[in-house]
């Protein structure tokens, strides 16, 4: 059964008394990177259509999920 980040953090963290602010940055850094493949790894990649209100053209595009990610979570907008 797969972990979530949240859980891979915590039990690397259970129980560890000795460890430097610099080893706890690293963990917590190695965390926020599996949630961010874990959220694009959900979300995957969805065939999407969007319109030009300037025109009748309509076109399809792949909506990935790093797309996704950078939209919602660092407020990126894909064009």
């Amino acid at each position: 059964m797969k972990q979530t980040a949240v859980e891979w953090l915590v039990q690397k963290l259970d129980g560890e008394k000795h460890l430097s602010t610099n080893e706890i940055n690293r963990v917590i850094e190695q965390a926020k990177e599996m949630e961010k493949e874990q959220i694009i790894e959900a979300h995957g990649n969805k065939e999407k259509t969007r319109s030009n209100p300037n025109s009748i053209v309509t076109y399809g595009f792949t909506y990935t999920g790093e797309m996704y990610y950078n939209e919602i979570f660092k407020g990126i907008k894909e064009r």
